[in-house]
C-alpha cells in the first residue's frame, strides 16, 4: 500500500483548518498560526477564484480522507460498505471510521496522532481482547476491550507519551482507565463528538455524481 511521506502540514492549510496530523506540533506550533499559514500550498495560492460547487464536495471528501489517513481506494471502500448498510450512508461513513482501531486509540489518548497510533499497531502492540491485532483499519465493536502490550506498556517512551497526551476529552462512547491503560468501547459512535466538522452529506453528493 502506497504511503504518503511529504509535508502532511500543507493539508491544514489547504483545508483552511487543524485536521490534527503531527501529534504534538498540532497544539504548541501550528503552522496556521504562522504566517505562511495563512496562504493554500500551491503554485497559484494567490489566485482567487470563485470555488464550484464540486470543488466544495471534492474538498470535504478530501479531508475526511486526510483526517483517518486512507487512501482513494481505502476511503472509497469504506464507502460502498456504508452504502450497503441500512440508514443514513453518511452517518454510517463516519461511524465506521470512527471504529477504525487506530482512530480508537487515538481518541482513548494513548497517542496523540493517528499516525502515531497506526504505527504502534502495526508493531504488534496493541491487544484487542487479549489478542495481538497488527492491522489499523481492524474495525472494533461494541464490548471490545483494548489494551497496550505488556511489553511496550514498560517503556519509558511510552510513559511519557501517555503522561503528556494533548487527546484529554474520550468521547463518551469509550470508556478508559488511565491506571490500567484499558480502554472499552461501550457504545456506536456519537457524530457529534467527532474532532473535525465533516459534512458527511457533502461526501454522499460526491460519490453520487
Amino acid at each position: 500500500m502506497s504511503r504518503y511521506l511529504g509535508s502532511v502540514c500543507k493539508f491544514c492549510r489547504r483545508e483552511k483548518e487543524k485536521l490534527f496530523l503531527k501529534g504534538e506540533k498540532c497544539f504548541s506550533n501550528c503552522i496556521l498560526l504562522k504566517k505562511r499559514g495563512k496562504n493554500v500550498p500551491g503554485q497559484h495560492k494567490n489566485i482567487k477564484n470563485k470555488i464550484s460547487d464540486y470543488a466544495v464536495h471534492l474538498r470535504e471528501k478530501q479531508k475526511t480522507k486526510r483526517i483517518y489517513g486512507l487512501t482513494e481506494e481505502q476511503f472509497r471502500h469504506y464507502y460502498e460498505i456504508a452504502e450497503r448498510m441500512i440508514g443514513s450512508t453518511g452517518e454510517n461513513l463516519l461511524k465506521i471510521l470512527e471504529l477504525r482501531l487506530d482512530n480508537v486509540v487515538f481518541r482513548l489518548g494513548l497517542f496523540n496522532s493517528k499516525k502515531m497510533s497506526r504505527q504502534i499497531i502495526n508493531h504488534g502492540n496493541i491487544l484487542v481482547n487479549n489478542k495481538k491485532v497488527n492491522m489499523p483499519r481492524y474495525q472494533v465493536k461494541i464490548g471490545d476491550i483494548i489494551t497496550v502490550s505488556e511489553k511496550y506498556r514498560s517503556k519509558s517512551i511510552f510513559k511519557k507519551d501517555i503522561d503528556t497526551t494533548y487527546v484529554n476529552t474520550i468521547p463518551t462512547w469509550l470508556n478508559f482507565d488511565k491506571n490500567k491503560t484499558i480502554g472499552r468501547v461501550i457504545s456506536e459512535p456519537y457524530l457529534k463528538e467527532i474532532l473535525y466538522h465533516i459534512n458527511s452529506q457533502l461526501i454522499v453528493e460526491y460519490y453520487s455524481k
